[in-house]
């Protein structure tokens, strides 16, 4: 009889997909933190022991008041998000000026698959309870959004009632026209009475069509 072979087979194929991913290292995520103080509000240190003890690395830093257009240590912040990441804040006054621009920058995560997390507010947009937390913020932001409209068109309504002029102040007032308009009928050239009064040309012409519309004079 033959002696039976005592060692195990071998598959003959190996599932190089599962080998692949045991060997693949999980993907981490990275936690990106953003400060925000303003100018006369100077003490960052509770915000940075915050973010450092959520694991936030790097931390990126604004020293400028919430209502400013540009800051630089935001965009940074959001230049080094990627895929997955989550942006940290200590609360979320310190991100945004307004609800609207929070979920501004909720958006621009959510295209990244990244999320906001408020240490503070103890949310995370990544999770289900942050979804519907972020939902809520975005169905204020509808109604404020509306309400300044509508509180924008109200005061104008009103100062126009009042008789207040809106727009940019006109560049020559009724008796400077007047005199534009005597000076250039009585004989003196355009460009040197736009000169005495410190307009272009064209700004002076479209005062004085005004002014002879309103005074039925030829133009």
């Amino acid at each position: 009889m033959k002696a039976k072979n005592s060692r195990k087979s071998l598959p003959l194929r190996a599932d190089y997909a599962a080998l692949k991913t045991a060997l693949t290292p999980p993907e981490t995520v990275k936690r990106v933190g953003y400060v925000r103080v303003s100018t006369g509000e100077q003490n960052t240190d509770l915000q940075y022991d915050a973010l450092k003890k959520a694991g936030c690395d790097p931390i990126f830093e604004d020293r400028i008041t919430g209502v400013a257009l540009t800051r630089d240590g935001l965009d940074r912040a959001l230049a080094h998000i990627g895929h997955g990441d989550k942006l940290v804040v200590w609360r979320l006054d310190r991100l945004g000026r307004s609800i609207p621009h929070v979920m501004t920058i909720v958006g621009e995560l959510a295209d990244k698959d990244a999320s906001l997390v408020s240490i503070g507010e103890g949310f995370d947009t990544g999770n289900e309870a942050g979804e519907l937390y972020s939902t809520i913020l975005a169905m204020i932001a509808h109604v404020e959004r509306r309400m300044i409209v509508a509180r924008t068109k109200a005061g104008l309504q009103a100062a126009r009632m009042r008789g207040v002029r809106l727009g940019a102040k006109p560049k020559l007032i009724a008796c400077e026209v007047a005199q534009a308009d005597t000076m250039i009928r009585g004989g003196t050239k355009a460009e040197a009475v736009a000169h005495k009064f410190h307009v272009s040309r064209a700004t002076l012409f479209r005062h004085l069509r005004v002014h002879r519309s309103a005074q039925n004079l030829p133009n």
